[in-house]
């Protein structure tokens, strides 16, 4: 009765669009007043203590990062680079688009602040170029949403601190599925270009110029270096590297590039304590509702349920995806992670799945969510920064939700492809 009423109240909460974070502490507390498990003491309790762990810092810490990298000129000179090297492709500006996403997500670990910090700079010059606009507002929220599977990831984070898993390990199998997604949408963008004609830049390499803008790059370039490299070495932990991201690039901005006057500043500050100050509501009252289900034995009727569908796991792996999807599509990523991991991983774990492996199975399908409608973040901050309807990104999106989808099935079945490198930090 009480798992009932909690999942009854959360649907109904989230159909009459009552804030995920709201809805989430209040149907917590309707299960709470039909059961007499815990008391309601609990929830406040919880919007506490889920708040106060050392990981969970890396999440306002990588925020600030990626709007201070933004704001400061830092992710502009990284354009600039690979623009000099891959421009004259076809279809370079394309592929520049999401290499330079790849290099943002490197240090951000965000989708939606990657597609606002790449996107305002890409979007007017590619439309400008000719390219089609439902092509080029579709490229840049896809290629955003690699800005939480390539590491540094929030989303990592969260399912690490959830579920108990090595945020570090979490990282290390993130590497490959981001290259593998980054590498795939960058053959769509050559054969799309090739296919409508849209040629590279006319003007020949230039040895001096590559230098030159290599030169004026050097600290945004070796920012992932130091911070990924960090991490791996064992020098800091994810949550210091967090911080030694948000610091060195407040420092490239305000006195390196000087593109970060106070002004600036305190509009980024002030953009990411709205960001972190959401994400955290939701935090807490998730782990609330995690409590609750995990008392309830629900996470133990899930599995049973499942396995007699079915005892192979190639079917439930795809029960899982498709579950998985269809969450994305309206659930943030946040709170999907923190209901759903709980459930789904010893579901995951009953096949043999290791916890690594799901997690980037998870946090790969909670990516695509970011371009399905009706939620799709990405798509509202492409259609926010371009000032363009909906619909023309929705012409489209499609072709790049089947290359996500093609890349989640191997992802999903292909172990070694995330599971590589974590296997040699054993």
């Amino acid at each position: 009765m009480v798992g009932l009423t909690l999942l009854i109240a959360l649907i109904v909460l989230l159909i009459l669009n009552v804030p995920v974070g709201i809805a989430l502490g209040v149907a917590s507390m309707f299960a709470l007043m039909v059961g007499d498990t815990l008391s309601l003491t609990s929830i406040p309790q919880a919007l506490i203590t889920s708040c106060d762990s050392f990981p969970i810092l890396a999440i306002p810490l990588f925020i600030l990062a990626g709007d201070l990298m933004g704001a400061g000129g830092v992710s502009r000179r990284i354009l600039d680079v690979c623009n000099v090297f891959f421009g004259r492709i076809t279809g370079g500006l394309a592929i520049v688009t999401v290499l330079v996403c790849m290099f943002f997500a490197a240090v951000s670990g965000s989708g939606p602040a990657t597609v606002a910090a790449v996107g305002t700079m890409v979007i007017p010059t590619m439309l400008k170029l000719g390219y089609d606009k439902s092509f080029v507002l579709a490229l840049v929220a896809c290629a955003g949403s690699i800005g939480v599977i390539i590491p540094p990831s929030i989303p990592m984070v969260i399912f690490g601190v959830s579920t108990g898993t090595s945020v570090t390990s979490l990282f290390m199998g993130g590497f490959f599925p981001g290259l593998l997604i980054g590498f795939s949408l960058i053959g769509y963008c050559y054969w799309f270009a090739k296919k409508h004609g849209y040629t590279g830049s006319k003007e020949p390499f230039d040895g001096k110029k590559a230098w030159a803008a290599t030169w004026e790059a050097k600290w945004a370039l070796i920012n992932p270096v130091i911070i990924l490299g960090g991490i791996y070495a064992g020098l800091f932990t994810p949550t210091e590297a967090a911080a030694v991201a948000a610091i060195y690039a407040y420092v490239c901005g305000a006195f390196i590039y000087r593109e970060l006057p106070p002004k600036k500043l305190i509009k980024a500050i002030g953009t990411s304590c709205s960001t972190t100050a959401t994400t955290m509501v939701i935090l807490g009252c998730a782990t609330a509702f995690t409590k609750i289900i995990t008392i309830e034995q629900i996470p133990t009727m899930v599995t049973q349920m499942m396995m007699t569908v079915s005892d192979s796991p190639i079917v439930i792996l795809l029960l899982i995806n498709l579950i998985l999807l269809i969450v994305g599509c309206f659930m943030d990523t946040t709170p999907a992670i923190l209901v759903l991991a709980p459930i789904l991983l010893p579901v995951a774990t009953s096949i043999g799945l290791d916890p690594i492996h799901f997690g980037l199975i998870m946090v790969t399908n909670l990516a695509i969510g970011f371009i399905t409608p009706p939620l799709g973040i990405n798509l509202f901050v492409a259609s926010r920064i371009s000032d363009s309807p909906m619909e023309v990104i929705l012409k489209g999106i499609v072709a790049f939700i089947i290359i996500m989808l093609i890349d989640l099935m191997l992802i999903t079945f292909i172990p070694e492809i995330v599971m590589f490198l974590p296997n040699l930090m054993k």
